[in-house]
């Protein structure tokens, strides 16, 4: 993987670093910012079926990556609709380190770019966790 992956990746941790310590610092309302940041989480849960649609495509026939692609989007939207607080830091951890480990063992790629990839996806799916975490806090 190329350079660019891992910066565009680190860039998209700014939101879920920024956002927790903002409100702990009190340059922002608490539940502005976690309105900002339970939204911003959503997005990026829901971008990881993409990962899978664009897998699935690839194929001959239809798999169950299809399915899989169109789930990450549905938990997010109806986790924001239906939960608060905790409940959806909690939801939303917990479908990214799922879809973290689908990935892991589903997605097919060169080795070398597979292990490049989990290891970008660790890192920042640990992040992205422990930001929920924060978040949980105020």
């Amino acid at each position: 993987m190329n350079k660019q992956f891992w910066i565009l990746g680190y860039a998209g941790l700014i939101p879920f670093v920024g956002l927790p310590l903002l409100a702990f610092t009190n340059f922002l309302d608490n539940m502005l910012a976690y309105q900002y940041f339970v939204q911003y989480s959503a997005i990026i849960l829901s971008f990881f079926g993409g990962i899978h649609w664009f897998d699935a495509l690839q194929k001959d026939e239809a798999s169950h990556q299809l399915y899989v692609a169109m789930l990450p989007s549905i938990v997010a939207w109806l986790s924001l609709v239906t939960l608060s607080g905790s409940i959806l830091l909690g939801v939303l951890s917990c479908s990214f380190i799922g879809m973290l480990m689908y990935d892991k063992y589903t997605l097919k790629m060169e080795k070398h770019k597979i292990i490049a990839y989990t290891q970008l996806r660790m890192i920042l799916t640990t992040v992205v966790v422990l930001s929920h975490l924060a978040m949980s806090l105020l």
